[in-house]
Parts: C-alpha cells; sequence; structure tokens
C-alpha cells in the first residue's frame, strides 16, 4: 500500500510539473509553432501519466477519452516539439502527420482486442514510437554545429540526450509488456523517472530565454554593432556576394569562419546578432532563395526546369528547396514563376 501511495504521489508531482512547463511554453514568448507543439507535447506526457496507472484511470470519469487520445500520440508530440524547437520548423501536416498516425493506430489497438491484431497493432505502434525518438536524435545532432543561438546549442546535449534515452527505454519496456513482459516494480520505476523527467524539463524550459523558443530578435542596426564587427560583417557581405560562397553544395559554417578569417564561435554570433538569423543554413538558404527567385523571373532562364535551378543553387535534393523557397515566399517555386513580374 505504501509503495501504491508513493507511485501515486511521484505521479502527481510529474503531473503538475509538466502542466506548470506546458503553461509557460504556450503563453510565453516563443514562436507560434513552438509554443503549439510544447504545449501539445506536455499535454501528451500529463495525459500518458495518467493513462499508465490504473487507479488513476479508473478515477478521471468521462476524461479518460481525451487522456486515451493525447496518450496515443505522445510521441507523436515530442518529434513535432523537436522539430520546432531545433529547427525552427512550423506546424504543418507534414510535421503534425506522425502525431496524427500514432493516434490512430492508438485508437484501433484500443478497440480491437482479439490476437493477434492487438498484440500486433500495440507492438507496430511501440516500433513507430522508437523510430521517431531516433529521428529525434538525428535531428538534434544534424543541425547542431549549424545552430546558431548559443542557449540552445547548449540544450541540445545534456538535456535532450537524457530525454530521448528515457524515452527510448520506455518504449522498450512497452514492448516487451505488448509480449507479454511484466514486472511488478515498474510502475514505480516508471513514477519516479516521470517525476525526474518533468522536474528537469520545468527547471530547464522556464528560465530559458524567448530566443530559445523561436522568438526572433531582429538583427542589429549597424550603429550598434562595434567597428570590428562592422568590418567583419562588411566581409562576410563580400564573400557571400560577389564570392558566392553560398553557390557550394556542403557548405559548412566551420568552412566559411576559414575563409572570413574569423573563429567559428565570432561568426556565428555575428550571423546571428547582427543579420537575425537563428542557424546557418538558413542564413545560406537566404542567398540561394534570393537568386532562385531571380531566375525563376528571368526570361533567360524560363525553360531551365525547377530542379536544375535548385541543383546548380547548391541544394542537394528538390524537396528542401521547395521547403525553404515555400517558407521565403509564401508560394512554391513554380507558382512564384508563373506570377507576374513586378513592373520596374
Amino acid at each position: 500500500m505504501e509503495a501504491g501511495i508513493i507511485e501515486l504521489l511521484l505521479r502527481g508531482i510529474a503531473i503538475g510539473a509538466i502542466a506548470t512547463m506546458g503553461i509557460g511554453l504556450a503563453r510565453g514568448q516563443g514562436g507560434p509553432s513552438t509554443r503549439i507543439a510544447g504545449a501539445l507535447f506536455c499535454a501528451g506526457v500529463a495525459a500518458y501519466v495518467i493513462n499508465s496507472s490504473p487507479t488513476l484511470r479508473a478515477n478521471v470519469g468521462w476524461l479518460i477519452y481525451p487522456v486515451h487520445l493525447m496518450a496515443f500520440g505522445g510521441m507523436g508530440q515530442f518529434w513535432l516539439f523537436v522539430v520546432t524547437l531545433f529547427e525552427d520548423r512550423k506546424i504543418d501536416w507534414r510535421t503534425l502527420a506522425p502525431w496524427i498516425v500514432l493516434t490512430v493506430i492508438g485508437l484501433f489497438g484500443n478497440v480491437v482486442r482479439a490476437e493477434p491484431w492487438f498484440s500486433t497493432i500495440w507492438i507496430s505502434h511501440n516500433l513507430i514510437e522508437t523510430g521517431l525518438a531516433l529521428h529525434a536524435l538525428y535531428i538534434v545532432t544534424r543541425s547542431w554545429r549549424g545552430d546558431l543561438v548559443e542557449e540552445r546549442r547548449k540544450l541540445r546535449g545534456p538535456f535532450l540526450a537524457a530525454t530521448l534515452l528515457f524515452a527510448m527505454t520506455l518504449s522498450a519496456f512497452e514492448i516487451g509488456e505488448s509480449l507479454g513482459l511484466r514486472y511488478d516494480w515498474y510502475g514505480f520505476a516508471f513514477a519516479l523517472g516521470m517525476a525526474i523527467f518533468c522536474l528537469a524539463g520545468a527547471a530547464t524550459f522556464l528560465q530559458a530565454r524567448p530566443e530559445l523558443f523561436g522568438a526572433v530578435l531582429p538583427a542589429k542596426p549597424d550603429d550598434a554593432l562595434a567597428p570590428a564587427d562592422r568590418a567583419l560583417l562588411a566581409k562576410l557581405e563580400t564573400v557571400m556576394g560577389p564570392g558566392e560562397a553560398w553557390r557550394r553544395e556542403g557548405l559548412t559554417i566551420g568552412s566559411l569562419a576559414e575563409e572570413v578569417g574569423v573563429p567559428e564561435h565570432r561568426l556565428r554570433r555575428l550571423i546571428n546578432d547582427g543579420l537575425g538569423h537563428r542557424n546557418f543554413a538558413a542564413f545560406v538558404n537566404a542567398h540561394r532563395i534570393e537568386e532562385a527567385k531571380r531566375r525563376l523571373r528571368d526570361a533567360a532562364h524560363a525553360q531551365v526546369s525547377v530542379s536544375t535551378i535548385a541543383f546548380d543553387l547548391g541544394f542537394g535534393s528538390l524537396g528542401p528547396f521547395n521547403r525553404a523557397f515555400k517558407d521565403a515566399t509564401g508560394v512554391t517555386p513554380t507558382e512564384w514563376r508563373k506570377q507576374p513580374s513586378p513592373i520596374s
């Protein structure tokens, strides 16, 4: 009995901490996508803490239905939070798809009880969760070096790695349960882990600066920059403008810093503070998109395919080019080309 009471107390601590974090994120000063994704993630975690306890499930009444809906897609909500926080992606049907798919599969698993379908559905659900956790880890690592927001760079390693490790361990336990393996200590260990996880999350995110969550700070005016930074910015613009460094596929902030002749950390700060970019890819793509806009309206390039223009400007594939172009202009490259050119 005492162990059961302690477990409920730990779950209550977890729910309280993650609810506080969710409210703080939703009311914060960050970008709308990160605020929405953060609030959804926190709601999903709280729902999962409730849904995984037979005692709590039996005492929430009709609220068990929205709890089920939020809990089924929890890893999809986590993945959504990761891509909006660490890649500055906006919420759209592509970023919502994993959450929706997991929720639908979970609903099927809640209705279909006959074997072998029941086990197959939940094993599939848990494998997708594990895949999303691994992909989230990949997202964190692939954009690490190009991150221009110092606080976000510092956050990547310690907290998110621990979070993903916990999520993957949790998925492994769930897969074991789906296969008929159940341990008496699992409920207490889960509640303890969730309490630590939620308290750490609340402590980390509620004291973070707004720019961590996608709040775009305006670029500093030239007169607000130190003379040395103004000179460095002019040199950078020469390398990126007439020098067309942006055209090179695979350009890194390290190689650009070497060409400009400054330490990488100083160039990162300059691009973030002086130009207002949050990641290096966005900085490079801004130059590429400007050239793409010009070529798509240029009669001399009227017969050149969109894919050829994308590859020539340094994009490795058409998909990233289309996404970057639409994010910058609101339309696809093809739609941009069809629009009448503005009168000079």
